[in-house]
């Protein structure tokens, strides 16, 4: 199922000082786009939902990937359902009795998208609606304009990277068996 865009069409349209139906119809797409390039780079979806992975534990404890974790609505290891008294949640942490896989089914995301993480799906689907073909710079007449290399193509500007480093893991445990 694919996911909604972070920014919607009315949002993008005031992001930029313009009417809704001054916008070209590709707008949605170009959104769905900048969202989806947003949700890679910070490797979180930011939507509400629910998810299943299959986690191994370090020292007992499996970090899950999305956040923020709402709640967990089920833990299994050895395919065996685990009671809630034998884990303990603290925060986006999964504590565990011991160390085999853990497969945990639960519900994260936020309420609204983050302020930041909206700007930067804005600022990219503002820069691909200015510039759609991609022109570094364009001359009529008298008149030159030359674009930023951010300008050119679907791709984040380091400053957007930046932003959106908080959302990602910094450290990733890999235990090879």
């Amino acid at each position: 199922m694919a996911l909604p865009a972070l920014a919607t069409v009315d949002q993008l349209a005031a992001w930029l000082q313009r009417e809704p139906a001054e916008l070209p119809e590709g707008a949605a797409l170009v959104l769905d786009v900048a969202s989806a390039v947003v949700r890679r780079e910070a490797r979180q979806s930011f939507t509400r939902g629910t998810s299943s992975v299959t986690l191994y534990p370090n020292a007992g404890w499996v970090v899950l990937p999305q956040r923020p974790v709402i709640s967990v609505q089920s833990v299994h290891q050895g395919g065996q359902l685990v009671p809630p008294d034998r884990w303990q949640l603290v925060r986006d942490r999964l504590a565990v009795d011991d160390d085999q896989a853990v497969s945990v089914t639960y519900a994260h995301g936020y309420a609204y998208v983050p302020g930041d993480v909206l700007g930067v799906v804005l600022t990219l689907a503002g820069r691909a609606l200015t510039n759609p073909s991609d022109l570094r710079q364009e001359s009529v007449g008298s008149v030159s304009v030359t674009y930023s290399a951010e300008t050119i193509g679907a791709s984040l500007a380091p400053a957007d990277r930046d932003l959106l480093a908080r959302y990602r893991r910094r450290v990733a445990v890999v235990r090879l068996r």
